[in-house]
């Protein structure tokens, strides 16, 4: 499936991020013109950046973002506010507690609240942090994301120690709601390969902070 993914056709599935504590309305600035360079989908930054004029380009923001330790009114009001201030796309964190106690239904109504305050058209990823989760817990936080009307699962926040995307997670959330869902890899990509590879497993958006590192790669290898 990947063999033909040049690197103009790569970054159309691209959230181009900056989520660094530390970023300044110079370095987004920065972000918004290589992502316009680099023709990527969207450009996904802190929520204290918006509005932001991203050109043609789609803005994602986060939410409950990074621990997810929100309570749901909260995640909800912040997911609101994104909106009124122009984001097209929302990435919010469960609170990964709940899955690993199991209360799923504590899950969904986390999600379900943030959907309803963010309602399409605005696209709704949920953040499952897939490394700190068995392959049970990953499949069953994928439902609850489904039945509360999310429209992406993602991996990771980038920011969990326990890690970002794999390739076996994806295939995971691939079998579990692929083709209904969109599944976001992100978390630690960093090569060309390391693209591909999730591309493959079923991944439909890549989130990148090395965005033209990777997409350089992908053109220097003759074999894709």
């Amino acid at each position: 499936m990947t063999q033909n993914f040049d690197p103009a056709t790569l970054a159309q599935i691209v959230d181009h991020t900056l989520l660094k504590p530390e970023a300044t309305t110079e370095d987004v600035a920065a972000l918004v013109a290589e992502g316009q360079r680099l023709g990527v989908y969207s450009v996904c930054v802190s929520p204290s950046f918006l509005p932001l004029d991203a050109g043609d380009l789609k803005v994602a923001t986060v939410c409950g973002f990074p621990s997810g330790k929100h309570h749901s009114d909260v995640k909800a009001a912040e997911a609101a506010r994104a909106v009124a201030d122009g984001a097209d796309e929302v990435d919010m964190v469960i609170d990964v507690g709940a899955a690993k106690s199991g209360d799923f239904a504590a899950v969904q109504a986390d999600i379900a609240a943030v959907r309803a305050a963010a309602p399409a058209p605005t696209v709704l990823k949920v953040i499952i942090e897939s490394a700190a989760l068995t392959d049970d817990e990953i499949v069953a936080v994928c439902r609850a994301a489904e039945a509360a009307g999310a429209d992406f699962v993602k991996t990771s926040t980038g920011f969990h120690p326990a890690g970002g995307a794999t390739v076996h997670a994806i295939e995971v959330m691939a079998a579990t709601v692929g083709g209904r869902l969109g599944i976001k890899a992100s978390g630690g990509i960093r090569t060309s390969a390391d693209a591909l590879a999730l591309v493959e497993a079923g991944a439909t958006r890549l989130g990148l902070s090395g965005t033209a590192a990777v997409l350089a790669g992908l053109e220097a290898d003759s074999t894709y």
